[in-house]
């Protein structure tokens, strides 16, 4: 088997068939999707049982609710496949997507392979592109240019990873912001990193994910964090300190800012902004640096919408107006 795709399911019955019509036809026949349905009451088991019975390439499990860090790992220890993919059960991909992965990642000899996302509607229309260091040749040795780990979306479902790297690394289950946590860790042990810039993935952004209500587990961002330093500087790219902090600028400030903008309890935005400020101390960033952080090789800040740009350009004059919105 070349390529293993674990799809943890949760109350997704109404985008399911979407998701596992895009999986079935994939282009690459060396494939096996391996279904966990992570206790949903709603009817996900009922579409899952009517897909495993007419395609033999659906591996089916079911298991008690445990969050989905716990459904990606119960996927990890049945999966068969010399890589391995992950896809969210509400998302869908390209026909095309694995069998390309899978070819990049043998031409190069690559641990991971990623390709480009694009945010879609209920209608399936494209609205926003979401590019993967599009600077970058498409074979990256990492000794040599260490640049994609400052800037890449730590995205599990847009990538192909050598099944080795996660021999004694798992999602780390209980915290909000697992994907940040470990895929740093999976580039810290690969040396090669291949990307196709074509946007295979399809992000299906729900309204219902836009306006939840934030909480404290917005927190869970500097614990990550925290567990991918370690990693860091235990790992033999810990030299390239210049690179790790441009990952702290793009998580730990501005999309940990991102997050507290969403959160409706004013004491406890106050409170998450007071811990950003003691987290930019702890890892000596100033608001100077992240205001001339790059990514993609030009000025992240005025790559955003105008109305992202005026909300950070109002934490640079002083986070303390952002406690107060």
């Amino acid at each position: 088997m070349k390529v293993s795709v674990i799809v943890p399911v949760y109350n997704t019955a109404a985008y399911l068939e979407k998701c596992l019509d895009s999986l079935v036809n994939q282009t690459l026949n060396e494939i096996e999707i391996i279904v966990v349905n992570d206790g949903s009451p709603d009817d996900s088991q009922k579409i899952i049982d009517q897909y495993a019975s007419n395609y033999s390439q659906i591996k089916a499990y079911q298991k008690p609710n445990g969050g989905l860090s716990d459904a990606r790992n119960f996927g990890l220890e049945k999966a068969s496949g010399e890589f391995i993919g992950f896809v969210d059960s509400d998302d869908y991909v390209s026909p095309e997507m694995f069998e390309s992965l899978y070819k990049k990642a043998i031409e190069h000899s690559a641990e991971i392979v990623l390709c480009d996302l694009e945010k879609v509607n209920e209608r399936g229309e494209a609205f926003r592109d979401l590019p993967q260091s599009p600077q970058l040749p498409e074979k990256i040795a990492l000794k040599k240019d260490f640049t994609i780990f400052g800037e890449m979306a730590c995205f599990a479902c847009n990538k192909l990873f050598k099944k080795e790297l996660f021999q004694d690394l798992k999602f780390k289950k209980g915290i909000h912001f697992e994907d940040i946590e470990l895929i740093p860790q999976l580039v810290l042990k690969s040396s090669i990193i291949a990307k196709i810039n074509q946007p295979f993935y399809k992000y299906f952004e729900r309204q219902d994910s836009i306006t939840k209500t934030h909480t404290k587990k917005g927190y869970d961002m500097f614990l990550a964090i925290q567990n991918v330093k370690e990693a860091f500087d235990a790992s033999e790219y810990s030299n390239f300190k210049e690179d790790f902090d441009r990952f702290f600028m793009f998580q730990g400030y501005y999309s940990y800012l991102a997050y507290v903008a969403y959160v409706q309890d004013k004491n406890l935005k106050a409170e998450m902004v007071v811990e950003l400020e003691k987290q930019m101390k702890l890892y000596g960033i100033s608001k100077k640096r992240i205001f001339n952080y790059q990514r993609f090789a030009r000025n992240y800040l005025f790559s955003l919408p105008m109305k992202k740009q005026i909300f950070y350009l109002l934490s640079f004059i002083n986070l303390k107006l952002i406690r107060l919105t």
